[in-house]
């Protein structure tokens, strides 16, 4: 690596990284010298995009392909109130030049794909995954691994998180500890199981943490150690992690050679959803006015319920509905709601298997139900 020299702008705006013994003009040259890439601008990446730029890392690379929300806000701090509708790369690197000009700001505009991921990550030297699904954690585990390059790791579900570095030098992989993604439906989403708002700036710090050592060649890497972070406790605990020889991707013999589809993978393509599947908002409400209603049976969470639901509707988590087939009238017809139709497709499929022909599920669910019908229903 080549080290920049530093501005004069910049040893001021650096100077309590350079009175450090551990960091010093050396260690701010790496950073200025540094490539990272940030994978997602949302609850991980916010704070860990900001606290790179902050730092002084030569080129920060950012990728994503959503608009901000308003639900976005609680957790993701890259964005504030007058982004929402904005791209979140167009908002993060408005915010991240603001917070320092002296960088290069290097977007990445679409979704991280096995067609591109290879082509992206080249020329970087780590990779911050702060993406929320299995599919695309894979797909930067594989990557990375097959480009010759580590990444910091993080992971969050309501109060607790993860830390690592992945596909270090004779460090395990992602794919080490987690060979398989869980069954599909088993592992909720942030949307469906929620996330305190701080925990991801906690676990996001601590990615960028890991990062600004891994360039400056600061302290200990987290390689081969997972650090997990309760914040109802406020505990840390330390696993370690050592690398799998027969790993498919990083061990001996590879059997993954090339990225293949991990939406596939993970079983994360959502239902196929027929054209005698779903039944439209539209359709939903004017059947509801009629003396033949059907049931609306919600496949959420209680927590989700609260929140809000269609009137009349039965609560029926997904996770409950193959022992309590027997409460539904056969000879009824039946509309399965969640968030936004996944979840209620899942719960179309297992009860057709189970012999209940007249199961249409609500195409948007209570998100487009409040879009299209209720403007007055809380949406999350």
């Amino acid at each position: 690596m080549t080290f920049a020299e530093l501005t004069r702008e910049e040893f001021l705006r650096y100077s309590r990284h350079l009175i450090l013994p551990q960091v010093g003009v050396e260690g701010q040259q790496k950073l200025k010298a540094s490539r990272v890439l940030v994978v997602g601008m949302g609850g991980l990446g916010s704070p860990a995009a900001m606290y790179l730029a902050a730092a002084g890392v030569g080129k920060l690379g950012i990728v994503d392909h959503d608009v901000v929300h308003e639900a976005n806000l609680q957790r993701q701090i890259l964005h504030g109130t007058a982004a929402v509708g904005m791209s979140k790369l167009r908002s993060a690197g408005a915010r991240l030049h603001d917070l320092n000009p002296h960088i290069d700001i290097a977007p990445h505009d679409g979704q991280l794909t096995s067609a591109n991921a290879l082509d992206v990550f080249r020329g970087y030297d780590i990779v911050v995954d702060g993406s929320d699904n299995f599919p695309t954690r894979y797909l930067v585990n594989d990557a990375c691994v097959l480009v010759g390059i580590p990444y910091v790791y993080g992971a969050i579900f309501r109060f607790d998180g993860q830390v690592s570095v992945f596909a270090a030098p004779e460090g395990p992989c992602y794919r080490c500890l987690f060979r398989d993604p869980p069954p599909p439906g088993v592992v909720p989403s942030c949307d469906e199981a929620g996330v305190l708002g701080v925990l991801p700036g906690v676990i996001g710090s601590l990615q960028a943490l890991e990062a600004i050592k891994w360039v400056t060649g600061a302290g200990r890497s987290l390689a081969g150690r997972l650090l997990v972070f309760n914040a109802l406790t406020s505990e840390f605990r330390e696993l370690q992690l050592r690398r799998d020889s027969e790993c498919p991707v990083c061990g001996g013999a590879p059997t993954v050679t090339h990225l293949i589809d991990y939406e596939a993978f993970c079983g994360a393509t959502p239902p196929a959803a027929g054209a005698d599947m779903e039944v439209s908002v539209e359709e939903l409400a004017e059947a509801l006015q009629s003396d033949a209603a059907p049931l609306v049976l919600d496949v959420r969470e209680p927590l989700e319920w609260r929140i809000c639901h269609i009137e009349p509707s039965v609560l029926m988590p997904l996770g409950t509905l193959e022992g309590r087939i027997g409460e539904l009238d056969r000879g009824r017809d039946i509309v399965t709601v969640c968030h936004h139709g996944i979840r209620s497709l899942r719960a179309v499929e297992r009860l057709r298997a189970a012999g209940l022909p007249r199961v249409r599920s609500l195409r948007g669910g209570v998100e487009q139900w409040a879009q299209r019908i209720d403007s007055t229903m809380p949406r999350y």
